[in-house]
């Protein structure tokens, strides 16, 4: 009798999980399919003459397949000047917000430092609190930070944000491996090098994405601060305006024919759109198995 009902109790189990399977890969396949197929679709718009796309119809594959509408898009003037200061931004600018805000979240997740917890929720009002538009760019002028490349490193060098989730990592890592580390007569900065950095590549991964997204994406700041340098202007601040002037001119194939043949703003701004995701979507895969445990960081406690 025992035996019989172990089976009876096996077999609903299994059939329970095979159910459970069966749905939650249903369930994914339809998560995938309705996050990529907005991407795959604008791919296919890119790909698609101007004139032909806007009859509608095209879901995954070109019906006229053309390059016309990244040669508008890459012909536009200043366009590589704003690539390479992008590319230069988001180097830069990543490398020394890591660097600013791990050194910084070191400090502060020190037991011995004075004030740590003053100064946490001074920065997290910060988060909430700012001087508004006008204050902020008197305050940049008079730093001599517009109309240069810096603007667009030294304000975002320090992020409340990034350093308080760095520190929360910080904070989750064992004490005892910094104490045995000082019987050893380890200092600091050799326990921030040597212990406390390799274990916080995923913390680091984690932020580093966010930052240099941040960078790569960022288009306000050019316009506000280096408007008349174009020797300073970035990818995002010219692919905008260049949709702007595409919208503005009212967008039909005719009116340009005379550049680079039959393209629309829809099948620009699609082109445009590939071009600005593209290096990022090639990064991605690089940083993902360090960002999902950075994301996950605080999830469990021992």
């Amino acid at each position: 009798m025992m035996s019989a009902g172990k089976n009876n109790f096996s077999k609903k189990r299994s059939a329970a999980d095979t159910a459970f399977t069966v749905f939650n890969t249903i369930f994914m396949i339809v998560f995938v399919v309705v996050t990529l197929y907005p991407v795959l679709n604008t791919l296919a718009i890119s790909l698609n003459d101007g004139t032909d796309a806007l009859k509608g119809g095209i879901y995954l594959i070109p019906r006229k397949f053309t390059w016309k509408n990244y040669v508008t898009v890459l012909q536009k003037n200043n366009l590589m000047v704003g690539a390479m200061v992008t590319v230069a931004r988001t180097v830069f600018g990543t490398l020394l917000a890591l660097v600013m805000n791990a050194i910084l979240a070191f400090i502060v997740s020190r037991p011995k430092f004075l004030f740590r917890k003053q100064l946490s929720l001074f920065w997290v009002i910060t988060m909430y609190v700012n001087g508004g538009l006008i204050p902020t760019f008197i305050l940049y002028k008079n730093l001599h930070l517009t109309n240069s490349f810096w603007v667009y490193i030294v304000p975002g060098v320090i992020s409340a944000f990034n350093m308080l989730v760095i520190r929360t990592y910080m904070n989750g890592l064992p004490d005892s491996l910094v104490e045995s580390a000082q019987l050893d007569g380890a200092g600091y900065t050799t326990i921030f090098v040597k212990i406390i950095s390799p274990l916080c590549k995923p913390v680091y991964a984690t932020v580093a994405l966010f930052v240099a997204v941040g960078q790569w994406n960022s288009w306000f700041d050019a316009m506000l601060y280096n408007r008349m340098s174009g020797e300073y202007t970035t990818l995002q601040y010219e692919l905008m305006k260049l949709l702007s002037s595409v919208t503005s001119q009212g967008a039909s194939a005719e009116s340009m024919k005379n550049t680079v043949g039959a393209v629309t703003p829809t099948s620009v701004r699609a082109a445009a759109t590939i071009i600005t995701m593209l290096p990022i979507i090639c990064i991605y895969p690089f940083l993902q198995k360090y960002f999902v445990t950075g994301l996950t960081l605080g999830g469990v406690k021992e």
